[in-house]
């Protein structure tokens, strides 16, 4: 546990977190829409601190990044938690488990051990993935600090859902990132994610403009972004802020958590989609999902 960075105190004891653009205002003894900050005392702590629930050595194209670092080993980790409800998820037994008020499940692990155990296996970068490293900010950063110190590369893998605050606090020691994005206007994310376009799109350009190596991924869910004009909307979206040489990742979508009765992503929905990619000039398109 650690105290919480990017926070306000009010004075009847409740706070107000400033990490995403959800901007919990949390009372005393309660905990934000992630799962893992909670107030005690008039204070923010960051539960998850240490808490790691995952590890793994991954090719750096599963993240996917398919241009940086390409045929290396990245040393992956996380913590519980997300910001996020995807009704697709397919980590939500990790994202989701310590909503509203559950244990956090994890392992401590110092952050200088991460770094130690990522040089032993010779990986030149770490991972912060699975879950959203945006909820686990205070330990995801001490780790890309330790990490730069020893000439290792930092990539995240995130859903974009943060505050200028947050970003400008990872983007000095951030080298590269996966970035989801379901498309420019809120239906698919207030219905489907609990959260709101307009902020990960803020971010995503952000991200760009400051230089930092950025692909993006839409995973294609039938029935929910996979219509022509919904993706249509997306590229162009993506041409605007990003340009034109922006990797895209398009993901074949299998049935998952809340969609277990989803339909598989027709094969003909993601050649569309990468269609529509290609009018508009896009450079680096890759399926996903698909054998």
């Amino acid at each position: 546990m650690r105290e919480a960075l990017l926070y306000e105190k009010k004075t009847d004891q409740s706070v107000k977190c400033h990490v995403c653009p959800h901007y919990c205002e949390i009372k005393e003894g309660q905990r934000g829409v992630c799962g893992v900050r909670e107030n005690r005392m008039g204070t923010l702590f960051a539960l998850n601190f240490g808490m790691t629930v995952a590890v793994g050595i991954d090719p750096i194209e599963k993240k996917p990044l398919y241009h940086y670092l390409p045929g290396t080993k990245v040393y992956s980790l996380a913590t519980v938690g997300c910001n996020l409800r995807c009704s697709w998820c397919q980590n939500h037994a990790i994202s989701q488990s310590p909503k509203p008020h559950k244990i956090i499940q994890g392992e401590y692990i110092a952050p200088e051990e991460h770094v130690r155990r990522a040089l032993e296996t010779g990986c030149p970068a770490i991972a912060y993935t699975y879950t959203e490293p945006i909820i686990f900010l205070e330990y995801a950063l001490e780790i890309m600090k330790a990490a730069r110190a020893e000439g290792l590369r930092n990539i995240w893998v995130s859903a974009g859902f943060a505050t200028v605050e947050t970003w400008n606090l990872v983007i000095p020691w951030l080298d590269a990132i996966n970035l989801d994005f379901k498309g420019p206007g809120d239906e698919v994310y207030e219905k489907y994610c609990g959260a709101h376009a307009e902020p990960v799109i803020k971010g995503m350009r952000h991200l760009h403009e400051s230089g930092i190596h950025l692909e993006i991924t839409t995973l294609i869910v039938p029935s929910v972004n996979d219509s022509e004009a919904q993706l249509e909307a997306l590229v162009s979206c993506m041409v605007k802020e990003l340009g034109k040489e922006v990797p895209w990742h398009i993901s074949r979508f299998f049935p998952a958590w809340k969609m277990m009765d989803g339909e598989v992503t027709p094969y003909k929905t993601l050649v569309l989609a990468k269609e529509i990619g290609e009018r508009h000039g896009l450079k680096h398109i890759h399926l996903g999902n698909v054998w």
